[in-house]
């Protein structure tokens, strides 16, 4: 079915979670938004005067994801490039590029994703000689899975100049700092339009087959560059499929920059511009070393370059923001947003909606200030889903007590912070009701939150984050984003009995959703809706 944003549709006979009505199972779309939402009976009303009904069959209707923090290119060049993410050994790696270098003849560059040697029983990166015996000779660039370090054979480095004289370059290391951007510079040149706008579109098809009806596309020229930018809002504009909201990391120090920010199509000086770096990396700057390396990481900006950007986006009505991962990055850029409000106003601060991406080491000062300054915390659960835990890698570069502190999304809600839930994809994988369960079943018990609050981040959270208030929730006259999902019984699941009781009662009218238990099945996406219109159906349904 392709209909328009202008049809009128009644979709019936389901689960509409809404909390307009908490017992709908009918809803209606007219001009691209929600008309109205009620029950069964209601809906009789309303059959002979829309273009089409649609029989929900007992299928669950709800907000489309937002997905908060997405890389749209190098999400799609892992889908159709080479993904490490699934290796076991460094052997089963190498002999993945063996025979990814055999299927791509015909490129420049080989371009791969995903691997982390410390899964691996070898817990090294494969060596530079390895991976020139692997290709063949021809030039190939991998970022380590947190993409903040890199390995590449001998053919892409010599396609930069004096590559050995710059910081973070090492012999059979892997790359980092600004020999890892050059690097990584050169591989994404290679790069042909076609190529990205394959990886684009194949990016974005898989975003609306998993019920993500938004993405926030977090860039920047440490990132990726501003043609792959413009390109992919050009065609996010022109071809159905999610909506994408560019944030642009560049600096700002007056109205010419926000100008020039606003004139790319972003929305924001934000995403990923770096505080720091990642603890997967040893990059993240914290206050005491790391466990397993004597040294604190990497600093990128200090408080007196976040309140420069912070003031100069606030007074040109610019939303800023930072990557921020380390306990010392997050200090930092606490205090320049502290420093921007004495300047401008703490209400003008507040009103701009700043962001940080990730937050993950924090202290009760640090969400206090969070709260204070109305920052969105941009996060991403399956970050701890991944390496949290006792075992994990965060406990192994910080050591247990430090990593247990990682990623406290109980303490950021009851402080009142906004969340905004992401994948930062292709780091993890897009996955919304995967991030949903890693939130409300952290690793920490006592992070974890409900599944409501979670799927609120994960929907709502992401439209606020962008300044938007009347979106992301199934009630009249909000965007027709929406997704149906086969899903098994609905439930209010909280984490523990800390939460009060009233709410996991079917009497107080809290709309269920799935039961994300560990081991049970996720919802299946039937179809993802944007704008009113149709951008994804499940074949064969």
């Amino acid at each position: 079915m392709t209909e328009t944003a202008h049809r009128t549709v009644l979709l019936r006979g389901g689960d509409v979670h809404s909390p307009a009505d908490p017992f709908a199972t009918a809803m209606v779309v007219e001009r691209g938004h929600v008309a109205w939402v009620g029950s069964e009976g209601a809906a009789d009303a309303f059959a002979s005067g829309v273009d089409e009904v649609i029989d929900l069959e007992g299928a669950l209707v709800t907000p489309a994801f937002t997905d908060a923090h997405v890389h749209t290119t190098a999400t799609g060049l892992a889908l159709t490039g080479l993904d490490l993410s699934g290796a076991r050994t460094l052997a089963e790696a190498l002999e993945l590029v063996r025979a990814h270098s055999a299927a791509r003849p015909g490129d420049q560059v080989l371009l791969g994703h995903g691997w982390d040697a410390t899964r691996w029983p070898e817990q090294r990166p494969p060596t530079r000689a390895e991976l020139d015996e692997a290709t063949g000779g021809r030039p190939l660039y991998l970022p380590r899975i947190d993409v903040h370090s890199a390995v590449a054979t001998s053919a892409l480095l010599d396609r930069v100049p004096g590559i050995t004289g710059l910081t973070g370059y090492h012999q059979d290391q892997p790359l980092t700092a600004a020999a890892h951007h050059a690097v990584r510079a050169a591989a994404h040149a290679a790069v042909t339009p076609g190529q990205r706008a394959e990886a684009q579109r194949a990016a974005l098809r898989h975003a609306a087959s998993l019920g993500i009806g938004t993405v926030h596309e977090c860039a920047g020229p440490e990132i990726s560059d501003e043609a792959d930018f413009t390109a992919l809002l050009a065609l996010a504009a022109e071809e159905s499929g999610p909506r994408v909201v560019g944030y642009w990391a560049e600096a700002v120090s007056g109205e010419k920059d926000a100008r020039r920010i606003r004139e790319l199509g972003a929305v924001g000086a934000a995403g990923d511009l770096f505080a720091d770096g990642s603890l997967g990396s040893h990059t993240a700057c914290l206050h005491e070393p790391y466990a397993d390396a004597g040294h604190t990481g990497t600093a990128h900006l200090d408080a007196a370059a976040v309140a420069a950007h912070v003031t100069a986006c606030t007074e040109a009505g610019l939303q800023a923001g930072f990557h921020a991962i380390g306990d010392a990055a997050v200090g930092a850029v606490v205090e320049g947003v502290r420093r921007a409000a004495e300047t401008v106003g703490l209400a003008r601060v507040r009103a701009a909606r700043h962001r940080v991406e990730h937050a993950e080491m924090l202290t009760p000062e640090t969400i206090a200030a969070f709260a204070e300054f109305g920052l969105t915390a941009s996060v991403q659960p399956a970050f701890d889903a991944a390496w949290g835990g006792e075992d994990g890698m965060y406990a192994r570069r910080l050591g247990a007590e430090r990593a247990r502190t990682l990623n406290p999304y109980a303490a950021l809600l009851r402080a009142g912070v906004p969340l905004a839930f992401g994948s930062d994809s292709p780091v993890t994988p897009l996955d919304p009701w995967g991030t949903v369960r890693a939130a409300a079943f952290h690793r920490t018990p006592e992070h974890r939150i409900s599944v409501r609050a979670a799927f609120t981040a994960h929907t709502r959270g992401g439209w606020r984050a962008t300044g938007r208030d009347d979106a992301g929730i199934l009630v009249p006259g909000a965007p027709a984003d929406y997704a149906v999902w086969r899903t098994g019984e609905l439930v209010v699941q909280a984490p523990d009995d800390r939460v009060a009781r009233w709410s996991t009662d079917p009497r107080s009218g809290t709309p269920g959703l799935p039961d994300l238990t560990p081991g049970r099945d996720l919802p299946v996406c039937l179809r993802t809706v944007v704008g009113g219109r149709t951008v994804h159906v499940r074949p064969n349904e």
